[in-house]
């Protein structure tokens, strides 16, 4: 079963990039195919303008380490970690100077200073998610995908969310990734693109609904 076809994309640094598309289009398995999570079964893809398919499982890990941040629908904390450590677990993998400190002042940027030692149990959805976006950019990545960022989250607290996603990202300057099949949160992306039938065509601001 064949579900990415003929697909060309290109992604510019500072770029934020909405991929839109319905539940089971692939935009997940798009994602990680872009970050190097998953391997084609044919196709090229570059990351930096390092080509993946040159690179090991362990190689991708590398060259990902430090660059690439990533915020889950569903959070991805470790249970049994507090909200700092499961910020500062990125800085293991790319060992920083003052790692704790930047981790609580992430922490704090996201408004949950006063949460630190808590586990994931102990904080609502929305406190958690964003723990996970102060681990997506601790490292001050250069590149962050998001994978549905809202689709635990109740309206309101999906768009706090996401103004928070937005002000980080900005703050940063990273490159932005974004996959979801809400067109409110898409507008707010420089470029929009719709995946369906696993073919991807860009969408003009009047189809995502500005």
């Amino acid at each position: 079963m064949t579900i990415l076809q003929d697909l060309g994309l290109s992604i510019v640094a500072g770029e934020s990039v909405a991929i839109l598309g319905a539940s089971g289009a692939g935009k997940s398995t798009l994602l990680g195919l872009l970050a190097g999570l998953d391997v084609p079964t044919s196709g090229e893809l570059s990351l930096f303008g390092e080509s993946l398919g040159d690179l090991d499982e362990d190689g991708r890990a590398q060259l990902r380490a430090g660059r690439v941040g990533f915020v889950f629908q569903n959070f991805q904390l470790l249970p049994t970690l507090t909200a700092l450590e499961n910020v500062l677990l990125p800085l293991e993998l790319s060992p920083t100077a003052g790692a704790d400190a930047r981790g609580r002042e992430w922490l704090g940027r996201v408004g949950l200073g006063e949460r630190l030692d808590h586990l994931p149990k102990q904080l609502s959805g929305g406190e958690q998610q964003r723990v996970a976006l102060a681990r997506a950019f601790v490292t001050l990545p250069e590149l962050v995908f998001a994978d549905e960022p809202t689709g635990n989250l109740d309206p309101a607290t999906g768009e706090r969310v996401i103004d928070l996603l937005f002000e980080l990202n900005q703050e940063a300057g990273t490159t932005l990734v974004l996959v979801t099949h809400d067109h409110a949160l898409a507008r707010r992306c420089q470029r929009c693109l719709q995946l369906d039938e696993g073919c991807l065509a860009p969408l003009s601001l009047e189809e995502v609904g500005i």
